[in-house]
């Protein structure tokens, strides 16, 4: 049954279920299996604040998400298939300007990252962070 995202709960479900997909993912699974290791129930546990901070406005994640992703083997298509499972989950759980957000600014973020990506391995730079 779909639901308007209001709680941690949702956030919870949000995030297990899409990194559940993300991890059997034939095309990225291996890339984040591969970096995450088993450090899967830490890296969740950072994507709960993350979206709890962006979508709830309880700010409970600190960080700066982009680093961690800078030296990834990634292009557009692993972008799109992130993007592709992501609006899945959401659509399948979700209804609702929390649902529209979270896919809004998950687009936003994905465009970002790759074009930041694209820039430093293009152009030999590498970041403050």
């Amino acid at each position: 049954m779909q639901q308007p995202i209001a709680s941690l709960e949702d956030i919870k479900n949000l995030v297990d279920n899409f990194y559940g997909r993300v991890q059997k993912d034939e095309l990225i699974g291996p890339v984040f299996n591969k970096v995450i290791g088993d450090r899967w129930p830490e890296h969740l546990s950072k994507m709960y604040t993350f979206w709890q901070t962006v979508l709830l406005q309880e700010h409970t994640y600190s960080g700066s998400p982009f680093p961690p992703h800078v030296k990834l083997p990634v292009s557009k298509d692993h972008f799109d298939r992130w993007m592709m499972l992501f609006e899945q989950t959401v659509d399948e759980q979700f209804i609702g300007e929390k649902a529209e957000e979270a896919k809004w600014r998950a687009g936003k973020m994905a465009e970002m990252f790759q074009y930041k990506i694209e820039y430093f391995r293009n152009n030999g730079v590498k970041p403050l962070i």
